[in-house]
């Protein structure tokens, strides 16, 4: 079972909006030195969206290359295609993915049994891969219902759900009613630490990019059951996972990883660089939790 701090890595980038190939090894060898779980390869926060399949791919395999079995790596391979995410999960396979993180499809707005249809045909279609679903209505415009979810479970490959509705009650229910069938994480920063003190087994997390270490104690201290351990590290960490999402993610994070000096400032279009009305904020909350 993959648990704890999973980050939703950013993928960093030239000025050109080029991948920048050294500074995504720096930022692999940053998080395992730092304590984190596992890492989530182009997932949405990687900016899935605008990289071609081909470069898509070639990131998911350089980040297995450089990670090189010392963590767990979960390549998003998700899409509102069913056939490009079939082709973006074989691929994944091949390249040594240790699971695939698949989104709901945006835009499109399936029913639930379009959903339900969409993740058994690529459960069905690479059944040698171990799957997680991702909820996140908020992006997606499309919710996926724990009854759907519930039905999915019985499909022995899909593994997991990244819960990202932030909705705690909802989740708890999921939980309760999966008993243990599928593995739930969190996918929102803001009330991971309750989802997980409640069942969930960890946490996809934007806020890790910038704060793993503070991230992969709170993971580590929620799943144990350590309330009082959990209030601090979240206390810490709240104002970060309220600021990085000014804008829409991965904007504010992209800036504070140049901040920290960690990466260039490139992000693709039609994302564009953090508002400067925002960044002493962000830079506030990099502060607070100690990490600039």
């Amino acid at each position: 079972m993959i648990t704890g701090s999973l980050v939703a890595l950013v993928t960093p980038m030239h000025p050109n909006g080029e991948v920048h190939w050294e500074e995504l090894d720096r930022l692999v060898d940053f998080h395992i030195e730092n304590g984190t779980h596992g890492i989530v390869a182009v997932g949405t926060t990687g900016e899935s969206a605008t990289l071609d399949p081909e470069e898509h791919c070639q990131v998911i395999g350089h980040i297995i290359k450089r990670v090189d079995g010392r963590v767990p790596v979960i390549a998003g391979t998700g899409g509102n295609s069913t056939r490009e995410a079939i082709d973006l999960t074989s691929e994944a396979r091949k390249l040594g993915a240790d699971a695939c993180l698949l989104v709901v499809p945006y835009y499109n707005k399936p029913t639930q049994e379009g959903l339900y249809q969409h993740f058994k045909t690529i459960a069905e279609a690479v059944p040698d891969m171990q799957q997680m679903l991702y909820n996140v209505p908020g992006r997606t415009a499309c919710d996926m219902l724990n009854e759907t979810v519930l039905r999915l479970a019985d499909i022995p490959n899909i593994v997991g759900i990244k819960d990202a509705t932030g909705n705690i009650p909802r989740g708890i229910e999921l939980i309760e009613a999966l008993q243990g069938r599928l593995v739930v994480y969190s996918g929102d920063d803001a009330t991971a630490a309750e989802l997980m003190l409640a069942g969930a087994k960890g946490n996809v997390s934007v806020t890790a990019n910038v704060a793993p270490k503070a991230m992969a104690q709170l993971c580590e201290a929620a799943i144990a059951g350590n309330r009082e351990e959990v209030e601090r590290l979240n206390a810490l960490l709240m104002p970060l996972n309220r600021k990085l999402f000014l804008e829409a993610n991965p904007i504010p994070v992209k800036w504070a990883l140049h901040r920290m000096g960690l990466i260039s400032e490139g992000i693709r279009l039609p994302l564009t660089p953090l508002s400067e009305k925002f960044h002493g904020e962000v830079e506030d909350a990099l502060k607070a939790a100690g990490v600039l």
